[in-house]
């Protein structure tokens, strides 16, 4: 069975915008996505369209750099990390150790938050 990450999309549109806004610091520019939840299959359903809101910025200045986005009031994913978008990384860097960057990273606010359109999605881990 293959396990799959389902989550939201950013539109290219939205993700060509915020590149412009927000300059990636590392040579692996991800910024496509917002998992919600990951080791799922193709019975998993996706989640509603939504929007969000980039509400702040991380860089761990080691090669990891994500922003932080609020879904319905809230950036608690359920499982005791954060909504965030992985926005670059440095070779040997990994998108999932944005988790472990916003865990133990002051990060900083963005303000006014950037409101973002969402789109369901599932991709292969």
């Amino acid at each position: 069975m293959t396990r799959t990450i389902t989550g939201w999309k950013l539109p290219p549109a939205e993700r060509e915008r915020l590149l412009s806004r927000f300059e990636p610091r590392y040579a692996e520019v991800v910024a496509d996505h917002v998992t919600l939840r990951f080791g799922t299959d193709a019975d998993t359903p996706l989640p509603d369209p939504c929007s969000g809101e980039i509400i702040g910025e991380v860089d761990d200045g080691a090669g990891v750099q994500a922003l932080i986005v609020r879904i319905g009031g809230t950036t608690d994913r359920g499982d005791g990390s954060h909504y965030h978008i992985t926005w670059s990384l440095a070779p040997g860097r990994e998108a999932k150790e944005s988790n472990d960057v916003l865990a133990a990273t002051k990060w900083q606010r963005v303000h006014p938050p950037i409101d973002i359109p969402l789109s369901p999605a599932r991709w292969s881990a």
